[in-house]
């Protein structure tokens, strides 16, 4: 009999796995409904849903290797984070999902009220945090909404022999900024940014993807605090912001 492997869980959601099935529990039907259709829209490969009876949804397990996770090195060669690229542009050329994201007003309101909780229990140095919010200001601009993943982590990219075999946690797709997808693939891994672009192809406003980077860490810290998780750990959204404020 196979072993139940707790992939993830907090107080939201949970991923089982039981051999090559994984299972999602989430106790918001809405981003399970949302997860379902948006698989279904994308023009890259994604998980096989088996079934899905909310609370929980039934997925198999794509072939492949994660292109990255945020906090260890990254072993994938420049090809695949190209490839990566390439599918990502494939999604954003797609017709638009019926769903919308936040605007710019929501994302800058957001920013102002995670900064302010970062401060308010003293979690990381007030210059730090006023630094990466200038940076993040950059995305406070209009954009022209696309098919946005939405939380496009590169652990949610796999691949296998330099080509993108799935693209997996659709939960958080939504009409967005094109930019935010690509910093979030590249958040930590700033360095194969090139690559992704390479492969992504067209006008891309490189400081958009830098502001992301640090909007996506300040909004993120408070959260992974609150559901025990660390972003203090090597390579993760404490060791981005430093970054960003040293660039």
């Amino acid at each position: 009999m196979d072993e139940v492997e707790v992939v993830v869980a907090h107080r939201e959601r949970a991923t089982l796995r039981v051999g090559d099935v994984f299972l999602k529990v989430d106790g918001d039907p809405d981003r399970t409904a949302v997860e379902v259709t948006a698989m279904a829209l994308a023009p890259v490969p994604t998980p096989q849903v088996l079934w899905c009876t909310p609370p929980v949804l039934a997925l198999a397990a794509v072939p492949g290797a994660p292109l990255a996770r945020l906090g260890h090195r990254a072993v994938s060669p420049p090809a695949a984070w190209a490839a990566a690229g390439a599918a990502v542009r494939r999604l954003h050329d797609a017709p638009l999902p019926p769903w919308t994201a936040p605007d710019a007003d929501a994302v800058a309101e957001r920013l102002d009220r995670e900064c302010a909780w970062i401060t308010a229990h003293d979690l990381l140095p007030s210059d730090l945090v006023q630094r990466n919010r200038d940076v993040a200001r950059a995305v406070l601009r209009p954009w022209t909404p696309v098919f946005t993943h939405g939380d496009l982590q590169p652990g949610h990219v796999f691949v296998a022999d330099d080509a993108v075999t799935g693209v997996i946690d659709w939960s958080e797709a939504a009409r967005g900024d094109a930019a935010f997808d690509l910093a979030v693939l590249t958040l930590g891994f700033e360095e194969h940014l090139p690559a992704v672009l390479d492969g992504y192809g067209g006008d891309v406003d490189v400081d958009a993807v830098r502001g992301w980077w640090s909007w996506r860490s300040l909004t993120a810290v408070p959260w992974l605090v609150q559901h025990g998780f660390d972003p203090f750990a090597p390579g993760c959204e404490v060791d981005v912001l430093r970054a960003r404020a040293r660039a």
